[in-house]
């Protein structure tokens, strides 16, 4: 599939390995953070922590940004907490989560909890991201007008068609 970005940022994600308190896991996990450029660290190295919590630096990742959703990236930018989505599908095996997809548009974020057992999460938008975005935005977006869609009026509805019981 040929992808139609204009804008690739690299970025690496941090998860989060948290002793649970439940009586039906034992662990919970989570990303927590994204940062732009990809250390030289494998996937899945230990970045520290203690008994209750540990962060793994998860893998690396593109953000793709699309001339069509710069509306979008806009009203993320603009919300006063830009966020950034990351998407990690369970493997089931070691490492227990693959690094699918990190995205700057709230509404692919929105999606992408609709995939079952994904784990999705937002995390804040680094400050490097942001101003790639908000720089990407400014070059890249069109103002579209709204148009209210008009009803075809030509034939009228009719309240009671020949024949039926109020004819009568």
């Amino acid at each position: 599939m040929i992808s139609t970005a204009l804008t690739r940022i690299a970025v690496g994600v941090v998860v989060e390995r948290r002793k649970a308190k439940s009586a039906w896991a034992d662990v919970l996990w989570r990303p927590v953070s994204v940062f732009a450029g990809t250390p030289e660290a494998t996937p899945w190295t230990p970045l520290g922590g203690d008994n209750e919590v540990t962060r793994f630096y998860a893998g690396e990742a593109v953000i793709e940004l699309h001339r069509t959703e710069t509306t979008n990236y806009r009203e993320n930018l603009a919300s006063g907490a830009p966020s950034l989505w990351v998407n990690m599908r369970p493997t089931m095996s070691e490492p227990p989560y693959e690094l699918l997809v990190v995205t700057a548009d709230p509404a692919e974020g929105e999606a992408f909890t609709d995939a079952g057992n994904n784990l999705v999460e937002a995390v804040p938008m680094p400050q490097e991201i942001a101003d790639t975005v908000s720089r990407f935005v400014a070059t890249h977006h069109v103002e579209r007008p709204f148009v209210k869609r008009q009803r075809n009026r030509q034939t009228p509805l009719l309240q009671n068609p020949p024949g039926t019981a109020s004819d009568e």
